[in-house]
């Protein structure tokens, strides 16, 4: 191995290790926000039967069977919001009519969603896309639903990107790592994902740079090497 190579060698390890990094902070951000967020609504319910049992016991006493009952209702509600789930993801089929600019967020996690179900290497493509679709939301806070780059956004997020995954669902598992035209479900899956990936980034840089006119060109590419490529 030459030294170019043995460089090259390290620079990979040292983008993979950063990338690991960068992940693993992305998860732990969002699991942190989850928590605060469950926390808050504890309290606050809380709070609220507290406040109503003390005024309910300045007009009328409620004795000892009334302060037993409220009490039943605090450890009720923080058990039930404590184990609940804050958010229903959006069904694939809806994510087209979600707001723009809440768009991302939704697509990435119903992506979570899936992820379980697919093999190594998406799932490896999964967390880049979630990187990127966390750069891409406060881009598309400010972008005008009716601008023809609004409409490529949403048929990327809304319509192509979770139909790949329901492609690949609908393929029964046995099948999947099985060589079909030349290359298998799991392989047309990945190199898909890694189309739009890219299609995102470059979508993000032209919002950065307000090249708006691009995106009709590149979303008809997009939407031709899809549909003559797709896992099905």
């Amino acid at each position: 191995m030459t030294d170019v190579d043995r460089q090259i060698a390290r620079t990979t390890d040292l983008l993979d290790r950063t990338r690991e990094r960068t992940l693993a902070q992305r998860r732990r951000a969002r699991g942190g926000t989850s928590l605060a967020k469950r926390a808050g609504l504890i309290a606050g319910a809380d709070l609220a039967i507290i406040v109503a049992t003390i005024v309910v016991g300045w007009i009328v006493p409620i004795g000892m069977g009334g302060a037993l009952l409220a009490g039943a209702l605090l450890v009720a509600v923080t058990l039930i919001l404590a184990f609940a789930r804050l958010s229903t993801p959006v069904a694939p089929e809806r994510l087209a009519q979600v707001p723009l600019k809440a768009l991302p967020a939704k697509t990435e996690q119903w992506l979570e969603t899936q992820r379980p179900a697919l093999p190594a290497p998406a799932q490896m493509l999964l967390d880049g896309i979630g990187t990127r679709l966390d750069m891409l939301s406060p881009q598309l806070a400010t972008l005008d639903e009716q601008q023809p780059a609004a409409a490529e956004v949403r048929k990327l997020l809304g319509e192509q990107l979770p139909e790949l995954i329901r492609g690949y669902a609908r393929v029964p598992e046995p099948l999947r790592a099985q060589a079909r035209n030349g290359r298998s479900p799991d392989a047309q899956l990945t190199d898909n994902l890694k189309l739009i990936d890219d299609e995102i980034r470059e979508m993000s840089a032209q919002l950065a740079q307000g090249d708006l006119d691009s995106f009709a060109t590149r979303g008809r590419f997009l939407e031709i090497k899809y549909r003559d490529d797709k896992a099905t």
